[in-house]
């Protein structure tokens, strides 16, 4: 569009307004006091997009370059209501997410007229069924993480809440997911905010997770404080220590706390000062390498009364995490547990090159863990926990494939809860009151029904699992092996996971390659 034309044809319409009014009013037309305020507004806004000097667009259209903004505001929710298709949506498409509204509502759970997803196209995945499917119940779908050095193993759940602490979600959520833990017998991961009042208030089993900060057992210095850790660990609650290394979302990336957000309630439960900004340094203090980590995973041990500890980390270099296990092997220190987060994991705000250029994604992350540990013979000591996008039965059995013995959901159990994939948790604007802390906002979610909702689809996706199972002949969980999925590598052929991830596997004796690794017998 001509600037100029559009600049004099919008200055036109100002002026046949404001005529049109001032010709109102000197008739006495009660419409002419009605439209006043907008052709005066009108008016002044244009005069001001002509002189500003901020935007080019508005000076050289306007009025009518405010349509573009407008547009582009309302732009995610225009896509994804009247435009997206039911497979297009990221990074949950339409399809998932209604699975999760529907299993969380436990209603209707099935689809009609066949699958939408194009089977030859590069990228499908399947399993591959048995002529003899066998019957798995889901209850008993459960794994025991604990090792001979844990004198608490806990039994814990094929599926639980990931990581997020109280700060990046609301009060009311909290509650909602900590309240669905307790119905569903299942873990709530606190996050790195440390465990809040909100974590307690339905006794759901929680994992707490150490983050760089030390929130919620540090010392006046920011230090890991361990007299406030034992003291907090002792809760009934907590059944497992989850320290964080890394996250998938945002890998060797610190934090803050702003001031704003660090309101007394918030600084009480994370042991700082209230109204301060706080930093989450990329690394932690309390150790500085392998050997030391693993010291201190023992001293947390200790401390804990001897409960499951472990640690949570996205893969970034191969041979990093085979100096972890070299130490394992060298200390005779094993953690009970590995969390292997994907870098295609979610999170509440990150700056956009760590979320999408940083981190290894969860099924390269996870073979190589699982392989790794198999090679080094470490992994009848040590559990994996995945997460990453985990949000169906088959997302589930795919990582159980891989190696996982248990995984998180965190956006799964936040559609649960009423998230409509939004994209605003980093704004604090929320709409649904799960990710905010504006009691405005999160006083809509009504706890007793959505703790009933996150315990009915942790209930009906593990069902899935149990079914799909069944389907393809695996009577238990470590049973399910990686060639059993496959995935079509171009629209002729096609590759198990075995293929792709553990080309040179051997379950009978259990020594696992990655591929590129060699092995000396």
């Amino acid at each position: 569009m001509n600037h100029r034309i559009a600049r004099w044809a919008v200055y036109f319409l100002c002026l046949l307004l404001d005529v049109s009014v001032a010709l109102g009013l000197y008739r006495g037309y009660l419409s002419g006091w009605f439209l006043l305020p907008v052709a005066a507004g009108l008016t002044i806004l244009t005069a001001y997009d002509r002189l500003q000097r901020k935007h080019a667009l508005l000076r050289n259209y306007p009025l009518l370059g405010r349509l573009r903004y407008l547009l582009e505001q309302i732009r995610p929710e225009m896509r994804q209501y009247f435009f997206e298709s039911d497979t297009d949506g990221r990074p949950f498409n339409r399809r998932q997410r209604a699975v999760v509204y529907q299993r969380a509502k436990d209603v209707k759970q099935t689809v009609a007229f066949g699958a939408l997803e194009n089977m030859y196209e590069p990228g499908y995945e399947w399993a591959s069924h048995t002529a003899f499917p066998t019957k798995v119940k889901p209850e008993a779908l459960r794994v025991t993480i604990g090792n001979e050095q844990c004198e608490k193993p806990y039994d814990a759940s094929l599926l639980n809440v990931s990581a997020m602490s109280y700060g990046a979600l609301s009060k009311t959520a909290v509650l909602s997911l900590n309240g669905g833990a307790q119905l569903g017998n299942f873990a709530h991961n606190t996050g790195e905010g440390g465990v809040s009042p909100y974590h307690l208030q339905h006794g759901g089993h929680l994992i707490w997770q150490i983050g760089t900060g030390y929130f919620g057992c540090r010392d006046e210095r920011g230090d890991f404080s361990p007299e406030i850790f034992a003291a907090s660990a002792a809760a009934p609650s907590v059944k497992m220590i989850e320290l964080k290394l890394s996250q998938g979302a945002k890998p060797g990336k610190g934090g803050v706390l702003p001031a704003a957000k660090n309101t007394p309630e918030i600084a009480a439960i994370r042991k700082v000062k209230p109204g301060t900004s706080v930093l989450s340094p990329a690394a932690h203090t309390a150790f500085s390498n392998e050997y030391e980590m693993l010291a201190f995973l023992q001293q947390l041990r200790k401390l804990s009364g001897g409960k499951p500890v472990g640690f949570k980390l996205c893969v970034g270099r191969k041979d990093e995490f085979e100096r972890i296990c070299i130490a394992m092997t060298n200390t005779g220190i094993y953690p009970d547990f590995i969390t292997v987060d994907g870098a295609e994991g979610g999170t509440g705000a990150a700056p956009l090159e760590f979320t999408d250029s940083i981190g290894m994604p969860l099924y390269d992350g996870l073979a190589l863990v699982s392989n790794t540990l198999k090679q080094y013979k470490l992994k009848q000591h040590v559990k994996i926990l995945a997460s990453g996008k985990i949000i169906t039965g088959f997302d589930m059995m795919k990582v159980l494939a891989l190696g996982a013995d248990a995984c998180y959901s965190a956006r799964g159990m936040m559609l649960a809860l009423g998230c409509i994939q939004a994209l605003q948790c980093d704004s604090g604007s929320c709409p649904v009151g799960v990710a905010t802390q504006d009691p405005n906002l999160y006083q809509g979610v009504n706890v007793e029904d959505k703790r009933v909702r996150v315990a009915n689809f942790h209930r009906n996706t593990v069902s899935a699992l149990a079914e799909l199972m069944g389907a393809c002949g695996f009577t238990s969980a470590d049973k399910i092996n990686p060639n059993a999925v496959f995935r079509r590598v171009t629209r002729t052929e096609m590759r198990s996971f075995e293929e792709i991830y553990a080309p040179d596997n051997n379950r009978s004796s259990g020594t696992v390659l990655y591929p590129g690794q060699t092995i000396n017998n």
